[in-house]
């Protein structure tokens, strides 16, 4: 027990690596605290459910065009710095924002543009924030690096909404916004005591050039190719199940609000305990086969969660569910990363970034199926779709091994 404990944390013995990954809980803490505040702001100024639902998408579409091109920035410069300019327009919108509450001025179309932006500043961070990882640690220490980078990321989600509702609930939306703010300072700081990253062969090459480059990788290498469709299905048929938790709790538990933070404080729980395993998983070991069996968890634990009635039940799956889209997210970036060439890594995770995009195109056919059907159908489809593609992907040997 006491070689796993070890062995789980081997990479914060790393000091640049502890800095990267505090700033990511702090920046991780602000953006949660931000989406709690956000929704419950929009809702307060309007009481549209359509109004909170377009603030809460609206990064969405910066992910989808954008990301890309962060990939490529990326590639081609000093991912420190590319993580502090988006930390400082994040700090910039934050502030914005709790200038426009403290002036009586904030708008719903305010939440809705600086959603767009917050949106474009993380399609340059994330795939910068990936990539130099790897820069950071050495190569045996890579999954376990990556996987930590998630852990850190599980535990914020689990605290940081709570704390962000108290301060909403006793300081006001202003206040919370300053705390936002605050995070974001504390992130930046932290992370300019990385140092900076080696020089990179700086191409002349056209953007759209490069781009096209990363097509002709994932087509010439279908590994690569398999772990991004995997990102991308999951993200479209796993992680919009959460926007249904407040009809599933009302139409299948008879419950509200307490039920549905029990089900999300479940999957906080199995996500942190995910990532934690998955950081133990050694560099060396084939990890193929764990990412297919964590994909799977997820699949049947939708499947079930659609016939489940009964509360207790219901959130023991979600400790399921969570323990399965964490161990994935976790072994996913980190096997792409390893598998992708230096000078090429930047575009694939911005690739891998993306799929974050595609969460409202999986958001939207849930919600529909759900008005017309029930929720439990919408769980059921769900969980169907994402068993069958991981069975279809079990059958590839190249991602199996």
């Amino acid at each position: 027990m006491a070689f796993i404990l070890i062995n789980t944390f081997d990479s914060l013995k790393n000091r640049n690596f502890r800095f990267l990954v505090f700033g990511m809980i702090s920046m991780i803490g602000g953006m949660n605290v931000q989406m709690l505040a956000r929704s419950q702001l929009g809702w307060d100024l309007t009481g549209s459910s359509l109004a909170v639902t377009l603030v809460g998408v609206g990064f969405a579409p910066p992910m989808l065009l954008f990301s890309l091109f962060g990939g490529v920035v990326s590639d081609r410069f000093d991912n420190k710095n590319i993580i502090q300019l988006g930390q400082l327009g994040v700090i910039a919108i934050t502030t914005f924002i709790a200038i426009s509450i403290f002036t009586n001025t904030i708008t719903i179309y305010h939440l809705i543009i600086v959603s767009f932006f917050q949106g474009t500043f993380w399609a340059f961070m994330m795939p910068a924030r990936q990539s130099i990882i790897a820069e950071l640690v050495d190569e045996n220490q890579l999954n376990n690096a990556v996987s930590l980078n998630a852990a850190g990321m599980s535990l914020t989600t689990m605290v940081s909404p709570a704390i962000g509702g108290l301060v909403y609930h006793y300081f006001g939306p202003g206040m919370t916004y300053v705390l936002i703010t605050f995070f974001c300072i504390i992130a930046i700081i932290s992370t300019s005591m990385i140092p900076k990253s080696k020089t990179k062969v700086q191409k002349k090459s056209k953007v759209l050039g490069e781009i096209k480059e990363v097509f002709i990788i994932l087509k010439d290498n279908t590994l690569l190719l398999y772990l991004i469709m995997l990102a991308l299905v999951t993200t479209l048929l796993s992680l919009p199940t959460r926007t249904l938790f407040a009809p599933y709790a009302s139409e299948l538990l008879s419950g509200g609000a307490l039920e549905v933070g029990l089900m999300l404080a479940s999957i906080g729980g199995g996500a942190l305990i995910g990532t934690l395993v998955a950081a133990s998983i050694p560099q060396k070991t084939k990890k193929g086969k764990f990412i297919l069996l964590t994909s799977l968890l997820s699949g049947l634990s939708i499947l079930v969660l659609g016939f489940s009635s009964i509360t207790i039940f219901s959130i023991f799956l979600c400790f399921f569910l969570g323990l399965g889209d964490a161990g994935r997210r976790s072994l996913n970036p980190s096997m792409i990363i390893e598998k992708t060439p230096n000078e090429y890594r930047g575009r694939v995770m911005g690739f891998y970034a993306m799929s974050f995009g595609f969460i409202p195109l999986g958001a939207i056919p849930m919600g529909i199926i759900s008005d017309k059907y029930g929720v439990n159908i919408a769980f059921i489809f769900s969980g169907l779709a994402l068993i069958i593609f991981t069975m279809l992907l079990t059958n590839r040997k190249v991602i199996r091994n």
